[in-house]
């Protein structure tokens, strides 16, 4: 269950308000109450605040920047691809395609095993696609998602020699 079906749920236990009534001062679906509760469908801030208004309640946000955990692997990793994300533009996916679809074929043939299949294909369809969004969400990103296919990066050999050396220096 999503944090915010628990507020959902709680705030209608604490006002006594059930599915059917919520629903009909909302005008949300029951069924679609009933999915958010249950978790089945995520409800967005903006669809939750409404939600709470119809129980004389309001939902404030409260963000705070974290610093994840990574392994020392994790983060060098990630200093690394970041590297190569400040430099990625239209133009250099061009000059470093060739580099990139021939280590994305030379991981296939070494790699065994979910998710490390499914994240080759996901690098191959980012490159084709020219997708450079997608492709420096993927470099930078620090969800869990991001970090495994950073595991079976196609992107070795694309920085010099000396921007790989300068990010690990300062790993070590």
């Amino acid at each position: 269950m999503s944090d915010r079906a628990e507020v959902l749920r709680r705030v209608m236990a604490e006002t006594g308000t059930g599915q059917g009534e919520l629903s009909r001062l909302s005008g949300v679906h029951q069924p679609s109450i009933s999915q958010f509760l249950s978790g089945r469908v995520d409800l967005s801030d903006e669809q939750l605040d409404r939600l709470l208004a119809c129980m004389g309640r309001r939902l404030r946000v409260v963000r705070h920047v974290i610093e994840p955990e990574l392994t020392r692997s994790e983060r060098r990793s990630w200093l690394l691809h970041r590297k190569i994300s400040s430099q990625l533009t239209r133009e250099t996916l061009r000059v470093w395609e060739s580099i990139i679809v021939g280590n994305v074929r030379r991981l296939r043939e070494g790699v065994t095993g979910q998710p490390h299949i499914r994240n080759l294909e996901r690098w191959q369809l980012l490159v084709d696609s020219g997708d450079i969004l997608g492709l420096k969400r993927v470099l930078t990103g620090l969800d869990r998602e991001s970090i495994e296919m950073r595991e079976v990066s196609p992107m070795r050999g694309v920085l010099s020699e000396l921007d790989r050396l300068d990010v690990l220096a300062r790993v070590n």
